[in-house]
């Protein structure tokens, strides 16, 4: 933020010497033609760097403002299991825990924010069984997790949207 005065200060400043050496009032005319030179390259740097910064701001603040939609989902042939998961952003969680008698089973959510998404876990019960966790974040697979036998636990987590 310093470089856009100083470099409008230095092409104005450059350009006097250079218009005072012309004249003849002054003798330093390589010095001022290598300002006005130098000033315009720092110009063009700060333009550049402004563009580029804004770019960026811009892709920040939409992926921030994107809401993705995300399905948690178990199947497999376990009598009972526990199910928790969790979604986050936004600057919020959301945590759920359910038992379930029957599979298969799923839950449909939306998450926004510039740090979004969450965590599924099935656990068996002392019956055993096998499950498998999947968890779709837009319409893509994103975690997929079995786990076989009693108390046997299959996670999906460490995605994001």
């Amino acid at each position: 933020m310093v470089a856009w005065p100083l470099v409008i200060l230095g092409l104005i400043l450059s350009s006097i010497g250079l218009s005072r050496a012309r004249r003849g009032k002054a003798t330093n005319k390589g010095l001022s033609i290598a300002g006005v030179v130098v000033s315009a390259v720092g110009l063009v740097i700060c333009i550049l760097w402004l563009t580029a910064f804004g770019n960026a701001a811009n892709e920040v603040d939409k992926e921030a403002n994107r809401e993705v939609a995300i399905h948690y989902e178990v199947t497999g042939d376990a009598p009972n299991a526990t199910i928790s998961y969790t979604t986050y952003g936004d600057g919020t969680t959301s945590t759920s825990e359910e038992n379930v008698t029957e599979l298969p089973w799923s839950k449909d959510l939306t998450t926004k924010g510039l740090f979004k998404g969450g965590s599924l876990t099935v656990m068996t019960g002392a019956e055993g069984g096998s499950v498998t966790c999947t968890v779709t974040v837009d319409g893509e697979n994103a975690k997929t997790s079995t786990a076989n036998g009693q108390y046997a636990t299959a996670s999906c987590d460490g995605f994001g949207g």
